[in-house]
């Protein structure tokens, strides 16, 4: 396989668009390889590096179905399902603590506390 082309920071040619591109337009890469790459040099350490695909054999985004919502908000239902004590947090666990705030930092005072 060739080496694929690369191109500076906002010097890419027409024709190519970056993943995010291609969603702004409502279209996806289509299962296409990367067709080029972008790098935006930066000062003492490795260049970003983004990677283009070609805009004319990109399809457009697939629609979502009803068993698509239904899917992605039973996905999101169980993001707020503490697993510690299987009550729902009402918000989106972190997961960098792994389960709910009142799990996480149980309260040494009891629910009551001293003020």
């Amino acid at each position: 396989m060739a080496p694929l082309p690369v191109y500076r920071w906002r010097l890419a040619p027409d024709g190519y668009a970056a993943r995010r591109q291609l969603r702004a337009r409502d279209l996806r890469p289509g299962g296409q390889d990367v067709a080029a790459q972008l790098e935006r040099p930066r000062r003492r350490r490795e260049p970003l590096v983004a990677y283009l695909y070609r805009v004319d054999l990109a399809k457009p985004v697939r629609p979502m179905t009803p068993a698509r919502w239904a899917a992605l908000a039973a996905a999101n239902r169980a993001r707020r399902i503490c697993p510690t004590c299987r009550r729902n947090a009402g918000y989106v666990i972190p997961t960098s603590l792994g389960t709910c705030v009142p799990c996480a930092y149980p309260d040494p005072h009891g629910s009551e506390g001293n003020t």
